[in-house]
């Protein structure tokens, strides 16, 4: 354990370490359940492709490192939230036809989670095979953290590997609960997430800057109030800024904030240097408008909403940026849904991408921007999470890897 002085607060930083699959002396024959993290959006074509495929493509190290060892590899994951229903829309064909293209190998599918057919495909499993079970939310159990239901999916195999790290922070079933009752290591990417992660906070290089974006100050507000604490510089940007702007003083129109939140804001030192806000922004009168504005933040009308950062506010994020050695980001910068409000997050990324500091980024739709523009390479480490991803550097203990955490 480390102990890292900023602020005259002293943290305890402990340099994670996980029991990884490569701990495993002999997997020939065995049978590994495998949790991924397969919750990709689908196209209206119905089609995983490669704008798509991201997380598909980030476990295949794992994937490939099971079955190269003779393992038999039953995959469970979820899709989108089906509450616990079974939903055609849903299920997991698309996935596994784009897994199999990117394996290059066949994927048996089952259109159960459980039951005598899986018993079957799993009984019938020659080594290196694998099998991707139905989507696990379609069982209400999953999210629910049922001990039955993990004793029943324990049964299907020998060894765990949890590889998820985006579901890290629910105690589901899947993720967390049957860790009790099979041996359990972590996945090649789950051990890539932790490592690359703990980063941020043991003996980090600086100047040390970390940008938070995104729809709601609710969700980031205590990664926030740590960073402040740890971090040489906090940017925001998104819709979450406007709350703080509004706590400010500034108006901000009618664009999108939190009044729950205000009170919590205001116990924050909104004067410290380390925090910056926009100063100037993209306005328009709604979310869908096809055409908006710029302007500083204090001439905006009443009738409207800020839907991006400004040039003003991306000149001064980036003469910071210009002199980080280390940067993390999650969120983007504006509403990136409509194509007038993309600039800032579309700025940042370039910035980011051309830096010589070491960079680390998260958050679904900044990740999805990222390999839109093609600059995937260009960033040190990519993450899968996006609130699982907040809640590791908030500091909060993850469910799915409490048992996996190697203890010195």
């Amino acid at each position: 354990m480390k102990r890292l002085f900023v602020k005259e607060i002293w943290y305890n930083v402990v340099i994670m370490k996980v029991k990884t699959i490569r701990k495993i002396k002999n997997l020939k024959g065995k049978r590994v359940l495998l949790r991924a993290d397969f919750n990709v959006s689908l196209g209206n074509d119905r089609r995983v492709d490669k704008n798509e495929d991201f997380k598909l493509v980030k476990t295949l190290p794992t994937i490939n490192y099971l079955i190269s060892r003779g393992a038999k590899v039953i995959i469970m994951a979820h899709l989108g939230r089906p509450n616990g229903k079974i939903v055609d829309a849903l299920r997991f064909d698309p996935v596994v036809k784009r897994l199999s293209q990117l394996l290059k190998k066949e994927i048996y599918k089952s259109d159960q989670i459980l039951g005598k057919t899986v018993k079957k495909f799993v009984d019938d499993m020659e080594d290196g095979d694998i099998l991707m079970l139905e989507n696990i939310r379609f069982d209400r159990r999953e999210e629910k953290g049922s001990r039955i239901f993990a004793r029943q999916l324990a049964k299907l195999a020998d060894i765990y590997v949890n590889d998820s790290f985006a579901s890290d922070h629910r105690n589901h079933v899947s993720t967390a609960v049957i860790q009790n009752y099979l041996p359990s290591y972590a996945g090649l990417l789950l051990e890539d997430e932790i490592k690359n992660l703990s980063k941020v906070f043991v003996n980090p290089p600086r100047p040390l800057v970390a940008i938070i974006g995104g729809a709601k100050i609710s969700t980031k507000v205590k990664v926030i109030k740590r960073f402040l604490e740890i971090i040489d510089h906090v940017l925001l940007g998104g819709a979450l800024a406007n709350t703080v702007l509004q706590v400010m003083g500034v108006s901000v129109g009618e664009s999108l904030v939190e009044p729950k939140m205000i009170p919590v804001i205001q116990k924050i030192d909104l004067t410290d240097d380390q925090l910056r806000v926009p100063v100037d922004g993209m306005m328009a009168r709604s979310f869908k408008s096809k055409k908006g504005r710029v302007g500083a933040l204090g001439d905006i009308k009443k009738n409207e909403l800020i839907l991006d950062i400004g040039p003003d506010t991306i000149k001064l994020y980036k003469k910071i940026l210009k002199s980080a050695k280390m940067i993390v980001w999650n969120g983007p910068m504006g509403l990136i849904e409509n194509p007038i409000s993309t600039v800032g997050t579309k700025e940042i990324i370039k910035i980011l991408a051309s830096s010589k500091a070491e960079t680390i980024v998260g958050g679904g739709e900044t990740v999805q921007m990222i390999r839109t523009m093609k600059l995937e390479d260009k960033f040190n480490f990519v993450s899968t999470g996006g609130g699982a991803m907040l809640e590791f550097l908030e500091g909060k203990e993850l469910p799915g890897l409490k048992k996996l955490i190697i203890k010195d």
